[in-house]
């Protein structure tokens, strides 16, 4: 099956396959833990039952999206040490202590005080509950910042020197952590990530609105689903148009892909709609194309120069097909998020939110599209980046370790049938935990008493009086 290709393939295809896996669930957890902080505190403050029913609700699909996350990352870590090995020797100096600053000051916080989230309300009291909630949120954010730093300094490198030993070694920690390129990722990670969450919970309300209007939970998950979708695209779509102009500055070969670029365009370049990559010709066949839309994008004036891949060796330019298609995809659901957000603020100042069953198909149906951008915006940059893995300064061919291609064929068989049976297990359940409605807690059940200490039972609310609908 794999015998066409070299070691160097196989291990990216295997990278590749696990870390798109892995990536999935850190998208989706980091948005929901700081969904279920919000919930927890609405609950507090208003004592509206439906925002407790929410929590109980979304935090066991947390607490099983949480662990899938850990067990894909522990495994996709262990190939730095195997496929990876002259990589992780050459810059192990620089990313290991960012690793383990990941692990002390991130993971441990969040895994330390999710044990307290799903099952301490009652044993702690509500305060030390809501403390340890934003905890974990702040954890999975934590989290995010020291992989993006990783990631981004990957992209582009600064604060390092090189050894007598070819290793990159600190001198600058500050430039290290908060490189050229950082800010504008974790931005765009993070709302990617609230994003993601949010066209799920909005899919699971949908689905549960379409079986019964009259679902409170469903109804409140839905709401705020849409209005994350109203706020947070259009930041999305504003974040990717400046860590495009931050690309172009530090990586112009992976724009020169998006942008399918091959030529220099001195009196403005067009903007390629679609197209179809010729990489013997080197042109983009049958284009859809706006007249010098590209250059007042990047460069904000209408006849600006860009240079195209013909100023790039031949040797350093990236598959531009893959990056050219991905980043179509990444961008495009990008506007339907917003499409989405535009529809059901109409449908909501019509008052027509909850009895609009096309619009919540629609939100089904746009339910996993956050994880398939998520994953077209990875495969966009990672690709962009070859043929290096450390941009400018250390090529692919030379990072990965001394491995005949038979063992990492059989390794990526093995991790690929593992995998689907592993996580396609867990993707039903969660499926099957998303498809049953929220149950609405009873007095003294679940989460324990819905009071605090010291004082009287608060009564249950009224489906038909929650506010703000």
């Amino acid at each position: 099956m794999f015998d066409s290709f070299t070691a160097e393939t196989l291990a990216r295809m295997q990278f590749a396959f696990t870390v798109s896996f892995h990536i999935v669930f850190p998208a989706f957890s980091i948005g929901l833990a700081s969904y279920l902080a919000v919930l927890n505190g609405l609950w507090l403050k208003t004592r509206n039952e439906t925002y407790l029913t929410l929590f109980t609700y979304w935090k066991k699909i947390f607490a099983v999206a949480f662990g899938m996350g850990v067990v894909s990352g522990i495994v996709m870590s262990y190939q730095f040490g195997t496929n990876w090995s002259v990589f992780s020797d050459k810059t192990g100096p620089i990313l290991g202590p960012l690793m383990a600053y990941e692990v002390l000051s991130a993971f441990f916080l969040e895994a330390g005080f999710l044990g307290i989230m799903l099952f301490g309300r009652e044993r702690v009291g509500d305060k030390l509950h809501m403390f340890a909630t934003a905890m974990v949120a702040f954890g999975t954010l934590m989290s995010a910042t020291w992989i993006l730093s990783v990631n981004s300094w990957m992209q582009t490198p600064t604060g390092y020197g090189i050894n007598e030993l070819g290793q990159f070694v600190p001198e600058n920690w500050r430039e290290i952590v908060f490189n050229p390129s950082f800010p504008y990722r974790l931005t765009h990670m993070v709302l990617a990530a609230y994003l993601t969450t949010a066209l799920v919970v909005g899919g699971v309300g949908g689905l549960h609105l379409l079986r019964n209007r009259d679902d409170a939970p469903a109804r409140r998950m839905f709401s705020m689903a849409m209005w994350m979708l109203v706020v947070v695209a259009p930041l999305q779509i504003l974040a990717g148009d400046m860590h495009g102009i931050n690309t172009l500055e530090h990586q112009p070969a992976k724009v020169m892909a998006m942008e399918g670029h091959y030529d220099s365009h001195p009196d403005g370049a067009p903007l390629i709609l679609f197209g179809i990559p010729n990489a013997e010709e080197r042109r983009i066949d049958y284009p859809i194309e706006i007249p010098n839309l590209s250059s007042l994008i990047l460069k904000h004036h209408w006849d600006a120069p860009l240079d195209g891949l013909d100023t790039i060796p031949d040797d350093e330019e990236p598959p531009v097909a893959i990056v050219f298609f991905s980043f179509r995809v990444m961008v495009g659901l990008g506007f339907a998020m917003l499409g989405l957000g535009a529809w059901s603020l109409w449908r909501r100042v019509k008052g027509r939110l909850y009895d609009d069953r096309l619009l919540q198909r629609a939100a089904i149906l746009m339910g996993p599209m956050g994880f398939v951008a998520v994953l077209a915006g990875w495969i966009t940059t990672e690709v962009g980046r070859q043929p290096f893995t450390v941009y400018g300064l250390l090529r692919t061919s030379d990072s990965l370790a001394p491995v005949a291609a038979p063992a990492v064929a059989a390794s990526l068989l093995a991790f690929i049938v593992v995998y689907f049976f592993i996580f396609g297990a867990g993707t039903f359940y969660l499926l099957q935990m998303m498809n049953k409605p929220a149950a609405t807690p009873h007095l003294g059940l679940q989460d324990g008493p819905i009071r605090t200490a010291g004082t009287t039972p608060v009564a249950q609310t009224n489906p038909e009086s929650i506010p703000g609908e």
